[in-house]
């Protein structure tokens, strides 16, 4: 059997941390902007936010790229946290070929009760 190398762990810590300070970093820039262009109100649900709460109202870019933040933010969406999993929800189920839209089930055709009236009689 041949000799893997163990992975050097702090190589690994270092490379996350760099990624997720670079996120932070990014992120930061995006929030902050468009915090500034649109007012606080979610976008789906017009939930208003202030101060208090503003940590709960998110940047959600239109287009899922998280790197095309043009200055303009014509990419951009303030949506609270609930409405913005639901967004990417929608969109992974899409992705996956299924669809969130109740509107495009088919409609149920067995019933289980259909033979209950003869049963009961019995």
């Amino acid at each position: 059997m041949p000799h893997r190398k163990t992975p050097d762990s702090s190589r690994l810590d270092q490379i996350v941390a760099g990624a997720r300070q670079t996120a932070a970093q990014r992120e930061a820039g995006y929030r902050e902007r468009a915090l500034k262009i649109y007012p606080w109100i979610c976008g789906r649900c017009r939930r208003e936010f202030t101060q208090v709460n503003l940590r709960e109202l998110t940047v959600h870019h239109r287009d899922h790229n998280h790197d095309n933040n043009p200055s303009d933010g014509s990419n951009w969406e303030l949506l609270c946290v609930y409405c913005h999993d639901n967004e990417h929800s929608r969109y992974l189920e899409a992705d996956a070929g299924g669809s969130s839209d109740a509107g495009s089930l088919a409609a149920a055709t067995h019933n289980p009760f259909a033979a209950l009236k003869g049963m009961l009689k019995k």
